[in-house]
């Protein structure tokens, strides 16, 4: 299993007239985890897009545990709990406040598609090269 994490700081526009977390913007923290996560990894989005690779979210699922609030410094737990295979992955969130205090859990499911094609591809190489170290056969 793979598990890494980032912190992001809710911004005042990121919440609604309660001061709480916007619902529709726990997509954008699980992408903004997503993307430092690869690249921490040392897999680039903007590279392989210009290898002729994308990664559309198939899949989104968010449940909200409890709302997050402005200026709460959040914790967003990403889990690969699966290795890779074939054309998908599918990511795992647990985003928690400074309380350590569980507020949202959810999960994206990314297909890998030939920009040319607009069609699956395989998963690229280089992401097994980078992950496959973490699952155990």
């Amino acid at each position: 299993m793979f598990e890494s994490e980032v912190q992001i700081r809710v911004r005042y526009a990121e919440t609604d007239q309660m001061g709480y977390v916007y619902y529709g913007n726990y997509g954008a923290y699980y992408e903004v985890a997503r993307t430092e996560v690869f690249r921490r990894l040392g897999i680039h989005y903007k590279e392989m897009e210009a290898t002729g690779t994308m990664m559309p979210v198939l899949e989104l699922k968010c449940k909200y545990i409890r709302p997050a609030k402005y200026d709460d410094l959040l914790t967003i737990k990403l889990f690969v709990k699966h290795k890779p295979h074939g054309t998908r992955i599918k990511f795992e969130y647990e985003v928690y406040n400074e309380e350590q205090t569980l507020l949202n859990i959810g999960e994206t499911t990314m297909v890998f598609v030939d920009m040319q094609t607009g069609r699956p591809t395989a998963i690229p190489e280089l992401i097994h090269q980078k992950m496959d170290s973490y699952f155990s056969e």
